[in-house]
């Protein structure tokens, strides 16, 4: 992931925060290398994380996709054929992305920002929440910190994240 960002979408609210959400679903937004991961890898880690034939308690936590364009349209069809044992049964929102509002600050880089010792690195780094927000590096903290990722693929990273020694032996101990 070159970026994630979470955020409302879906909705007819303008400018929605958490307290005042509308019709709008909670959100990320994931901007992607597609020469080391392609669209249609996203979303069959979508299709097989979660049960998509299940009907959302609230709209604010429903399942969705919201696509830009008809190829990234055909994808979510393909997929969803391919990974979900009953398609026709599927609960999950597809429409055409109208307008991603961003989250608050404190909704973004959750993982890390209930990790002080990385936190505290990388707000060192980056002292705006909207450049720390907007950077590579956090995301991919982030996902490590939620226990996405492979061991080795966060050692052949973890010298280009910016952190310190201390900050890289605490994110190995904390991803294991």
């Amino acid at each position: 992931m070159v970026r994630t960002r979470v955020g409302y979408c879906g909705g007819s609210k303008p400018n929605p925060t958490y307290r005042s959400m509308g019709d709008h679903a909670e959100t990320i937004q994931i901007d992607f290398d597609p020469t080391r991961i392609t669209y249609e890898q996203l979303l069959e880690l979508f299709w097989t994380s979660h049960n998509p034939c299940r009907s959302a308690w609230s709209r604010q936590y429903m399942s969705a996709i919201f696509y830009e364009g008809e190829q990234q349209r055909a994808a979510i069809d393909e997929t969803r054929r391919k990974f979900v044992q009953t398609p026709d049964e599927v609960q999950t929102e597809i429409a055409p992305l109208q307008t991603f509002w961003i989250a608050e600050d404190y909704h973004q880089k959750y993982r890390l920002r209930h990790d002080p010792r990385l936190f505290d690195e990388l707000h060192a780094i980056y002292p705006r929440d909207q450049d720390l927000v907007n950077s590579t590096a956090a995301a991919r903290i982030n996902g490590y910190l939620d226990g996405h990722g492979k061991t080795q693929q966060l050692q052949a990273e973890l010298d280009k994240l910016g952190l310190t020694e201390q900050g890289q032996r605490h994110l190995r101990e904390m991803h294991r």
